[in-house]
């Protein structure tokens, strides 16, 4: 097939260390594609604009600390729109896609999408796959016009629908090719956007002029080089009611314990967020951070502890922490989703039951506990004012990078700079919480927890240290 060929990452290396991760362009594979003026120049919102298109040269860096003597180390194709470009408004039919779970602002994203071929380019054909990736071959389609999408930004969920897994790379290039389709928008997390690489990589063995266009998602945040993904601060949000309603519950009875569970199956970022935001949070648990329940130091003693202090506490839990303590104690089996996600346990009932047990038997204080579990009601709203810029500079960046021949790509936010970053980039891991960096030292004293770390705790004072004076690598 000849893919791992395709799949070399293309980079420019240029003086002082400046290294350029450049994402692919129907260029490099087909040669002598005509070119025309961008429309934008004679759109009068935009002739107002002075040097309104992007440089053929400018480029974001990934990291910005840097000191005097370091190397300017690796960058990113800046985004937005360029002079020439590589389709004729009448050629394009482009297709919208959103796979995974819900998150809010997808709705957005497909709104702008549309809205942005159509008012910036004059793209009229535009369809929406419906169901995920399996939509492709199951012919499930609905065409998406401005008027269609005007006001679905204001509803949660997508109205395309979303699965997880079903994806074929032959089948959805086959599907591709039959239907004309020359630009696809595909809205997803890690597991997507690996596919979305797979999809380009076989477009690109067959040298069509499809451009392949990702659009991260992930309400988790744990997407790599990112600044944030979309949906996240409306996550974060949504979160505190849950968070504001379990403090008042606890507070309002004698030794009251509010119990969140909040998403995160890695990562622990809307928790640690959250908490920081809500400042009534007493401990807040995360994958990245190990902890114990018994003993001294320990979960149980630190809620005794507080309760004797205080007279109640919330405790916020993501629901990936202390997953190897839950499995221990019920013995579970590792099973997976569809996407291949590992199907956790539900670590919140199962620390709820454990603390109540814990108090039983001790007999000296009586507790009252109350968990709740906002997951899902978090990730089904609309997405708040500051996603919904967030979605729309996403998509139009998104069509700026389709219509310049670029291919290949997902678009983000890198240093408050929209970019377009190379698929490879953004499935290589996953962004996890680092516990000796200063976010996570801000949390622990924000809520005065114990870090659950006893023979660690050394080195990680001289990481701490370290932290700032990070070089690009």
């Amino acid at each position: 097939m000849g893919s791992s060929v395709n799949s070399k990452p293309k980079v420019i290396k240029g003086p002082a260390g400046y290294v350029l991760e450049d994402v692919p362009h129907f260029s490099d594979y087909i040669p002598e594609l005509p070119t025309h003026s961008n429309p934008l120049q004679d759109n009068p919102a935009y002739s107002v604009v002075k040097q309104y298109f992007v440089h053929v040269d400018d480029s974001v860096p990934q990291k910005i600390i840097a000191h005097k003597d370091s190397p300017r180390g690796v960058h990113f194709r800046r985004a937005g729109p360029r002079q020439r470009v590589y389709y004729d408004a009448d050629e394009v039919q482009a297709a919208i896609v959103t796979c995974g779970g819900l998150c809010p602002g997808l709705n957005t994203v497909i709104r702008e999408l549309v809205c942005g071929l159509n008012n910036m380019y004059g793209v009229k054909k535009v369809m929406g796959i419906n169901g995920g990736y399996k939509g492709f071959y199951a012919h499930n389609t609905i065409a998406l016009t401005p008027k269609s999408v005007n006001d679905i930004h204001k509803r949660g969920g997508t109205v395309l629908g979303s699965s997880r897994g079903g994806h074929d790379t032959t089948k959805i290039v086959d599907s591709i090719q039959d239907r004309g389709i020359n630009q696809v928008y595909i809205i997803g997390g890690d597991g997507t956007q690996r596919g979305a690489s797979r999809i380009f990589e076989e477009v690109r063995r067959r040298g069509l002029k499809v451009a392949v266009v990702g659009i991260p998602k992930t309400i988790d945040n744990d997407i790599p080089v990112i600044d944030k993904s979309f949906g996240f601060d409306t996550a974060v949000e949504e979160a505190q009611r849950a968070i504001n309603a379990a403090h008042v519950e606890a507070e309002s009875i004698e030794n009251g314990i509010g119990v969140v569970k909040l998403m995160g199956r890695y990562s622990g970022f809307i928790a640690m967020y959250a908490t920081l935001a809500s400042r009534d949070v007493d401990c807040c648990l995360i994958p990245e951070s190990p902890f114990y329940m018994e003993g001294p130091g320990g979960l149980l003693e630190f809620v005794e502890r507080r309760l004797k202090e205080n007279g109640h506490m919330v405790i916020v839990v993501a629901e990936g922490a202390g997953q190897e303590l839950v499995s221990e104690s019920m013995q579970s089996m590792a099973k997976q989703d569809a996407s291949g996600n590992k199907l956790l346990q539900d670590v919140g009932l199962w620390m709820s039951q454990q603390i109540k047990d814990h108090f039983a038997k001790l007999k000296t204080m009586t507790i009252n506990l109350k968990y709740i579990d906002p997951t899902y009601m978090i990730r089904a709203v609309p997405s708040n004012a500051s996603d919904n810029v967030y979605c729309t500079l996403l998509a139009q960046s998104a069509v700026h990078g389709a219509m310049a021949g670029y291919t290949g790509f997902t678009c983000g936010l890198v240093n408050g700079r929209q970019t377009y970053i190379p698929f490879y980039r953004i499935t290589e891991g996953q962004n996890k919480v680092v516990i000796t960096d200063r976010m996570w030292a801000r949390l622990l004293s924000s809520t005065n927890q114990p870090s659950f770390i006893i023979h660690k705790s050394d080195t990680a004072e001289e990481h701490k240290e370290e932290q700032p004076l990070e070089l690009p690598k």
